[in-house]
């Protein structure tokens, strides 16, 4: 009979990591997300003139870079949702309206609105604590 050595590996022991809320520094903050909307919202559309088959990828582009930089905020286990909306600038009125079904306490929103002489666009970024 031939004998075979067995390895054995190290147990680790891993702590719990349920967190049902996040902390105060972690917690969502409208304010310095829609500081960070408008932000990009003025650094991408100043000077824009609206045109029709441009808006899709502009709405694109300017949502994802909006979500990039609310990960770079450091909102651990949050998961974010940016809606962006860019219509032509005609002097009549729009109204958006959304529902949400959340946890008060760790979700919001924030939003911001940019207009010029030729486009309006709405963005709103939605933040959903992941459990």
């Amino acid at each position: 009979m031939s004998e075979t050595a067995v390895e054995e590996t190290p147990v680790s022991t891993a702590s719990n990591t349920y967190i049902i809320r996040p902390n105060f520094q972690n917690k969502f903050r409208p304010i310095i997300v829609k500081e960070t909307i408008h932000t990009v919202l003025n650094d991408r559309l100043s000077g824009k003139v609206y045109d029709v088959d441009e808006t899709t990828d502009l709405c694109r582009v300017i949502s994802d870079e909006i979500k990039t930089k609310l990960k770079d905020l450091g909102y651990d286990r949050y998961k974010f949702v940016v809606q962006v909306v860019i219509g032509e600038q005609k002097g009549e009125g729009v109204k958006m309206g959304c529902r949400c079904f959340w946890d008060s306490d760790t979700d919001n929103y924030a939003q911001d609105i940019f207009m010029n002489d030729s486009l309006f666009c709405v963005a709103a970024a939605f933040g959903c604590f992941y459990y």
